[in-house]
């Protein structure tokens, strides 16, 4: 996925606290993805959000007590 951000003209910022992970996030500047990768990749979007609507989210959601006011 790092690899298809910068192809399309992104900034990326991985964060990892793992060294063998940080290294793996460097070794994506040695190899191009091909159209067909790009594509199949873009091919992914199903327009549809993987989590709960930004709106819906509370404290409650996280299993957290809300404060009386």
């Amino acid at each position: 996925m790092l690899r298809w951000h910068l192809q399309q003209g992104r900034q990326v910022i991985p964060k990892s606290t793992k060294p063998a992970r940080i290294a793996e996030n460097f070794d994506v500047f040695d190899f191009d993805l091909t159209g067909e990768q790009l594509a199949a990749i873009d091919a992914l979007d199903t327009g549809k959000r993987g989590g709960p609507e930004p709106d819906a989210v509370t404290l409650a959601t996280f299993g957290m007590p809300i404060p009386e006011a």
